[in-house]
Parts: structure tokens; C-alpha cells; sequence
């Protein structure tokens, strides 16, 4: 084992496993009365189309600056970036130049195609390009063509060519904008590469689901459908064969209801429909009989939520309404949509793409085109005053095109138009603090020596029961804790002085809860014990080799170690519990089972791969006395 690169790699992963954020630029404008989140990135802003490079959404224009050191992309969406180094991008202020500055052409013969568009290379006047359903060269002023981008009858970056810049310096470097972002080449469009890694432009709409499992985080992009960033992935987004959950209801109701069905949503009984013209229909008997609860004003229903513990409540987010008329942009139903409340009030005069509601704390978030806000909502009383506040923090300027929260109301995730998705603690559990497993945000029992984290506290001091709890990490807003290895019972009293004073906090324990540790886009904390290489999509496992697992929740061990110290560095203590490891449910070898060397909490699963005959994703578990951990994903190669 290369000792030095595995202990270097696994305090980057311990890193990672605490929660260390990723900053994004552009920053919001901070309001004082603002939340201030602490988001990370999840994936990027591209997705693999299987295209010369990753591809993005539809860019209408490309330039060069004067001198040919910057390049210029104008998107669909209205906004303009620029690059210097040809890999990052940032927005500008640089004006779109008109259709008259791009320079016309003579050919001296027929064109590649009748509609193609013609430019000649500024320092070479008998090269040529053109733009059509491909791009083109000539280099005898037009006589002949060459096809840059054909490939078995389909182009290799993509369809609906939409702009060509060539640089003015450099007659062979050339730029093209298409529905699939943008492209350059450097040889005469001989070879491309995509410009589109960095570029901000992902057309998201919706987020479709959440990191769970061996799932990665999914949402729906326009044009591409639905996308994956799985676990491990560093590359871009890939499309999958899934349709959108509520395709085939919307796609029914429209048919039955006689309008088209831009949102549905359902629970219990309860189900609830809304059309492009603003109409919303309720039903109390899963969709038999319907009810019109709300007439048609223009404005379209672009998502419906229904509260899972009470489904006679909803929620529902408009659009922007037609000719620009005032219209409210979330309304709420008390009663199975027999009538619907405005709940609008101070947010901003901005379409609403996405709503989240937490039951517990009545905590209702809207994503806007004027960003993320979140208020307090009485779901019984619709009288009681509702005042919208912004969640900030450092997310990019852009429309928020829609948030959800995960199962346990701990992280909000936003989608943000271009940018990609974001998540970060939930806003609410600041005045509603939980206790969860600091390995994967569940909330399984506890286990003597396990990590926990305290979501939305800083918190000074803990006990459980009269034994100290030590406090080992601590942000304003989360604190993480370890449980004593001499901890027993089938519960225990969790005593926290923090911020906000002293909070008892009940929790289940189990001598092992074993949990392995994942990221917030649920990729697995998985070594190489060789090389010490992380293991993830980019670099996968293979036949043979031994990996380390990063877990938690493993119990007891031999010899006994106090608690709130680092393990030692040489013969760590070994875990008592029987470990067990599953590789898509087939048992694999375990070599060893020990705490984590020079780390306080962490434990070190080794295990040793068969001879794999699969090849790809799989799915990993490992297993304590019986008690079984969180399933995650891990890539083989034979």
C-alpha cells in the first residue's frame, strides 16, 4: 500500500465529507435581511450528447474582439460571456454587434448550400467558410468545398447552425454557435472542441429527483430531457432513458381536461392539475371527478406541489403573465382546491418556477426570476400574513428555475438557469435544528463512536447522557459531534449548548449503524489502497484490487480508543462488529475493518474485488452485525 498518497487522498476526502463549500461567480448582491447559504455546485453546465465535446444550450451569435484575444458568445437566454484563455468564461457588457458588421463574400462557385452563409478569412482572402446545416471550407475562393463537420450523415457538434466567427489573426481558428453551444477549431475544421464545459448556459427546467441510493441528482433540461449527474461523474451531465415523472399524467390530462396541462401533482386522494392558460382543476377521488377551482387568466401554471402529510394542501407557481398584466405567482389551497390564496405578497414582480414545502416547520420556498425566497406559512390559516426573504448567499445572478428539498428537509437544492444545480443546509433548520449521521444526512440510529452532525446549530458543548460528546467541527450553522464509544442503550439524551441555548435532543442507538460517506451529489468516499486514487467515474475500480471504504457507525473496537481521538497512525484499532461488504448484492471479501488512521470518527473498510466480468456502475454496500448501510455507487472496469 502507498501509504503517504492514501493518508494525502483520504484527508482530501475527509474534507470533502465535512462539508468544505465551492464558491460560484458571479455573486448576489447581499440584502442585509437576507439568508446567507453556504452553497456547493453540484455537476456543471454541460452534458454528453456523445458530440465532439460536451455540449450546453443553444448560443446565437459568436465574435472575436478586434485583435482576436477575447471571444464572445451571445445565448438564447439574452446574456453575453466572454473568454480570454478559451476554457472559463464570464459574463460581459460587450454589445451584440449587428448582422451588417459580419462581411459578405463573392464565390466563385456554387455554394455548399443555397442558404449557406459565406465569410472570408480576414488575413487570407481566397480561404472562405461556410454556414449551413454544416460547416464548410474552400481554399480557391469558392471553387470547391470541404465538409468540417459531417459525420455519417449527422454533425459532430450538433444541429441548427446559427453563427461562424472567424479570428482575425488567424485564418485557421474558427468559431461556430449552434443549438448545442459552442465550438472551436484551431486546424481549419479539421478537428473541434467544444468551448462548453464552463459556459453557463444549461437550459434547466426542472429538477426532477434527488440524490438517493446509488442515484445521482436528475432534472429536466429543455431540448435534452432528462439528465443524470451520477454519483463519482466529472465530466458532464448524460442524458437517460427516463421521461419526466409526471409526463405521461400531464399528457393524459391534457387530453381529458381539454387544455393543455403544464403541472400536476398528488397525494392520498388528492390530486391537482394547471394549464397553460393559469386554469387549475382539483380532485378528491384520484382524478375520477374533477373540480375547476380556478378560472383561466393568461397566466400559465408552471408547478404544483401537494404536502404529502396533509394532501388537501397545495401549492401552486405561475409564470409570467401575458402583455405583462399584474398577476399573483404562488397561491396555496387550505382545502383541497375549493378556493386558492395569494400568497405573493412582497416578493418580487418575477414569474415563479418551482415551490418546496417543509411540513414541520411550515416552511414554504418559491424559486423566482428574481431569484430563491423562502416565508413561513400557516397551511391551516389563511389569513395569517406571509413575508417573503431571500436565500443568497454565493449563488450566481441568475432566474431559479426550480428548488426542492431532500426527504428529510436537512438540504434545499436549487436549479439555477445556465449555472446548474446548487444545494446548501435548508434556511428553516436554523430555528428547527436536527441531529443526523454526519455520513449521509439520514437519519439512522446512532452508534457508539459514530460521527453526527447538528444541522443548524453552533453548537459549544454536548453530552449524552454524563458522558462528554466531543465537538470536533464547527460553521455557524453545523456542528459536528462524536458519539462516545461508551454509549449504551437502545437510546440516548443528546444535551447541546449552543447558539440559540440549551437544546435536548432524543436520538435511537444500536451498537452499529454503519453509513458510508458521501458528497452532496452522493458520490462515495472510495480509495484505491494501492495507489490512493479516488475512485469515481473518471477513475474505476478494476479486477482485483483492493479498495478502502470511508464509513461511520462501525461500534465498538478492540483495543478500546477514547473517543474524541485521532486513531493512531500504525496498527489502528480493529472494529468488533462482523463487516461485511456487497458488491450488487454478491458478497466480497473484507480484508480489514478498522478505525481510520489519524482521524476521529472515521472508520477504514478494506476489501478485496474479484475478478470483475461486468464492467460499469454497480452498487456497494456494506453491512455490521446485520444492521446494513446506505447503498452508493462504484464504477468497475475489468
Amino acid at each position: 500500500m502507498c501509504r503517504d498518497n492514501t493518508f494525502r487522498t483520504l484527508g482530501m476526502l475527509l474534507a470533502a465529507a465535512i462539508g468544505l463549500s465551492v464558491a460560484a461567480s458571479p455573486l448576489q448582491a447581499q440584502d442585509p435581511g437576507e439568508f446567507r447559504a453556504d452553497w456547493r455546485r453540484i455537476g456543471n453546465s454541460s452534458v454528453e450528447l456523445d458530440l465532439a465535446a460536451p455540449a450546453t444550450g443553444p448560443v446565437d451569435r459568436v465574435w472575436y474582439a478586434e485583435d482576436g484575444s477575447r471571444l464572445y458568445a451571445h445565448t438564447v437566454s439574452g446574456s453575453v460571456f466572454e473568454t480570454s484563455d478559451f476554457e472559463s468564461w464570464r459574463e460581459s457588457r460587450q454589445a451584440v454587434p449587428s448582422a451588417e458588421e459580419i462581411p459578405a463574400a463573392k464565390v466563385l462557385g456554387a455554394l455548399p448550400e443555397s442558404s449557406a452563409k459565406v465569410q472570408p478569412a480576414a488575413t487570407n482572402p481566397a480561404r472562405l467558410y461556410a454556414l449551413g446545416r454544416q460547416a464548410y471550407r474552400s481554399d480557391d475562393g469558392g471553387l470547391t468545398w470541404l465538409n468540417l463537420t459531417a459525420y455519417k450523415r449527422r454533425s459532430i457538434i450538433g444541429d441548427d447552425m446559427r453563427g461562424m466567427a472567424i479570428s482575425p489573426r488567424e485564418p485557421d481558428e474558427i468559431t461556430v454557435a449552434n443549438s448545442r453551444g459552442v465550438w472551436r477549431s484551431l486546424d481549419g475544421g479539421l478537428s473541434w472542441s467544444g468551448l462548453n464545459q464552463s459556459l453557463p448556459n444549461l437550459p434547466l427546467r426542472k429538477i426532477e429527483s434527488l440524490p438517493a441510493g446509488a442515484q445521482g441528482v436528475r432534472v429536466v433540461a429543455d431540448e435534452v430531457g432528462v439528465m443524470e449527474w451520477a454519483p463519482g461523474e466529472k465530466r458532464a451531465w448524460r442524458v437517460t432513458a427516463a421521461q419526466a415523472a409526471d409526463q405521461a399524467m400531464r399528457s393524459q390530462l391534457t387530453k381529458s381536461l381539454g387544455a393543455t396541462i403544464t403541472a400536476v401533482a398528488a397525494g392520498g386522494d388528492y390530486v391537482y392539475a394547471g394549464a397553460s392558460d393559469g386554469r387549475l382543476w382539483a380532485s378528491a377521488d384520484q382524478g375520477v371527478t374533477w373540480l375547476l377551482s380556478r378560472p383561466a387568466d393568461g397566466t400559465p401554471i408552471e408547478r404544483l406541489l401537494v404536502d404529502a402529510a396533509d394532501p388537501r394542501f397545495a401549492v401552486a407557481a405561475l409564470g409570467a403573465s401575458r402583455g405583462g398584466a399584474k398577476s399573483p405567482h404562488v397561491l396555496r389551497t387550505p382545502n383541497g382546491g375549493i378556493f386558492w390564496d395569494d400568497l405573493t405578497a412582497n416578493l418580487p414582480a418575477a414569474a415563479a418556477h418551482g415551490v418546496a414545502f417543509d411540513h414541520p416547520s411550515g416552511t414554504l420556498y418559491a424559486a423566482t426570476g428574481a431569484g430563491l425566497f423562502y416565508a413561513a406559512v400557516d397551511p391551516q390559516n389563511s389569513l395569517a400574513a406571509v413575508k417573503w426573504s431571500r436565500v443568497g448567499g454565493n449563488l450566481p445572478t441568475a432566474r431559479v428555475s426550480d428548488v426542492r428539498l431532500d426527504a428529510g428537509g436537512n438540504q434545499l437544492f436549487a436549479a439555477l438557469e445556465g449555472y446548474g444545480i446548487y444545494a446548501a443546509m435548508a434556511p428553516h433548520r436554523v430555528q428547527a435544528l436536527r441531529v443526523v449521521n454526519a455520513a449521509d444526512f439520514s437519519s439512522r440510529p446512532a452508534a457508539p463512536g459514530s460521527l453526527l452532525s447538528v444541522l443548524g446549530a453552533r453548537v459549544q458543548t454536548a453530552r449524552i447522557g454524563q458522558l462528554s460528546a466531543p465537538v470536533l467541527a464547527v460553521s455557524d450553522r453545523e456542528t459536528q459531534i462524536q458519539v462516545p464509544f461508551e454509549a449504551r442503550g437502545s437510546s440516548v439524551a443528546l444535551a447541546l449548548n449552543a447558539d440559540q441555548g440549551r437544546v435536548n435532543v432524543g436520538i435511537p442507538l444500536e451498537a452499529t449503524s454503519p453509513a458510508v460517506f458521501v458528497d452532496h451529489d452522493g458520490t462515495p468516499m472510495l480509495l484505491d489502497a494501492d495507489s490512493g486514487v479516488m475512485l469515481d467515474a473518471m477513475n474505476p475500480a478494476r479486477s482485483h484490487a483492493r479498495i478502502q471504504i470511508l464509513a461511520t457507525g462501525l461500534g465498538r473496537v478492540r483495543p478500546d480508543w477514547p473517543t474524541g481521538q485521532a486513531a493512531p497512525l500504525e496498527q489502528p484499532p480493529q472494529v468488533v462488529a462482523t463487516v461485511k461488504a456487497y458488491l450488487d448484492r454478491i458478497p466480497v471479501e473484507v480484508t480489514r475493518a478498522t478505525l481510520a488512521p489519524g482521524y476521529i470518527g472515521f472508520y477504514l473498510i478494506e476489501v478485496q474485488l474479484p475478478s470483475i466480468v461486468n464492467y460499469g456502475p454497480a452498487e456497494l454496500y456494506v453491512d455490521a452485525d446485520g444492521r446494513s448501510s446506505n447503498r452508493v455507487r462504484i464504477y468497475l472496469e475489468p
